[in-house]
C-alpha cells in the first residue's frame, strides 16, 4: 500500500493521517550508559556492568572519559549505607 505525499515536498497529502513513532531506545552503549545514569535513581558500576556487559574499570572509564571529558557533562557520585556508589548526572 502506497502512502500519498505531496511530489514537491515530499510531505504527506493533507487529509492523510500519519503514524506517531514511539520513542527509540538509545543506541549505542555510551547512549545507554547515559539513559542509565539519567534515572532519578542512578546506577551502580555493578548494574551498568551487568546491562552493558562491560568490565567495571571499562565503565568508570567511559564515565571519566566519554562522559565527563568529552561531553562536559556533570557526574555525582553518592557512598550509600551497603558501601555501594551510586552514579547519577547531575540535572
Amino acid at each position: 500500500m502506497m502512502s500519498k505525499k505531496n511530489v514537491s515536498t515530499g510531505a504527506p497529502a493533507p487529509g492523510t493521517k500519519t503514524r506517531k513513532r514511539p520513542a527509540s531506545k538509545p543506541k549505542t552503549k555510551l547512549a545507554l550508559l547515559e539513559a542509565m545514569l539519567r534515572r532519578p535513581d542512578g546506577a551502580t558500576v555493578e548494574q551498568i556492568s551487568k546491562s552493558l556487559n562491560w568490565q567495571t574499570h571499562i565503565v568508570r572509564g567511559a564515565i571519566s572519559g566519554a562522559l565527563k571529558k568529552k561531553q562536559g557533562l556533570t557526574i555525582t557520585s553518592e557512598k550509600t549505607d551497603n558501601g555501594r556508589r551510586v552514579y547519577r548526572i547531575a540535572a
